[in-house]
């Protein structure tokens, strides 16, 4: 889970080095943390949170095939 949402940000933003991913499990619970460079949030996020929420549910399929409960929070840049 955690290297289909790396590889999906890492396709949309320029500078794909600040491409950053914290994974948290609990039971059956994943949650993703992801950062990426303040001049690509535009670009992860999207037009009213559309790419982001795409994001999102990809990663809740992916999730359920394992039989498991997953979250995406885009975090803001340091």
């Amino acid at each position: 889970m955690k290297e289909l949402i790396e590889y999906i940000a890492s396709s949309l933003v320029d500078d794909t080095t600040q491409v950053r991913i914290r994974q948290e499990r609990a039971g059956s619970k994943v949650r993703l943390e992801l950062w990426v460079a303040k001049e690509d949030m535009g670009r992860v996020i999207g037009k009213s949170g559309r790419v982001a929420n795409a994001m999102r549910v990809l990663l809740r399929v992916a999730a359920a095939s394992e039989g498991k409960q997953a979250s995406l929070d885009v975090m803001e840049p340091r």
